[in-house]
């Protein structure tokens, strides 16, 4: 694996480095070699967030934690990327079961909420995913598996572009177009 860490309000000093380092090799075994692990590090007040983002085959894993203390984030982000990675790695293994093909691609945009003096939307950031054919209890799936509240997806019965997302009550919504 290799590390690119990125401080925002705040220095990543070689101690701090290879902490992270340390704590993430125990998933070296689970994550391919040639994986590049994004650590972004930014402090806000006296809290700091710590954002991992690991880009695996067609996918990418994310965790971020927010704590007073650095050790508490680097600990709740390893701990919740390990999670996801067995989850990844047992998905793939039942998937190989049900052999599903091929791929295209869907633009998801990050937005923030305006001000309401604001007479035209920002959009500060803009993600390409690629997707593929699935049902929707796969992309519930998937949607889990990136910590995300919404997941666009191509229904595999119908050939659909359908969203499910997760209510508040926590339990999911799947919209469909007429």
């Amino acid at each position: 694996m290799r590390f690119i860490f990125t401080g925002k309000n705040m220095s990543v000093e070689e101690g701090l480095k290879s902490r992270v380092s340390n704590k993430l090799s125990r998933l070296e075994k689970l994550v391919p070699d040639t994986a590049e692990v994004q650590v972004v590090f930014s402090a806000h007040k006296n809290v700091v967030t710590m954002e991992v983002s690991i880009p695996m085959h067609k996918r990418t894993l994310r965790a971020e934690a927010t704590d007073a203390d650095v050790s508490n984030c680097i600990d709740g982000v390893v701990d919740s990327l390990d999670k996801q990675v067995v989850k990844y790695k047992s998905r793939l293994r039942d998937r190989r079961r049900r052999n599903v093909a091929t791929n295209d691609e869907i633009l998801f945009i990050d937005t923030e909420t305006p001000d309401d003096d604001a007479s035209e939307i920002n959009f500060i950031r803009t993600k390409k995913f690629a997707f593929k054919p699935m049902d929707a209890q796969e992309a519930v799936m998937e949607m889990e598996l990136l910590n995300h509240s919404f997941y666009v997806f191509r229904n595999a019965h119908n050939d659909e572009v359908n969203v499910v997302y997760k209510r508040k009550d926590g339990e999911y919504g799947l919209i469909e177009p007429q």
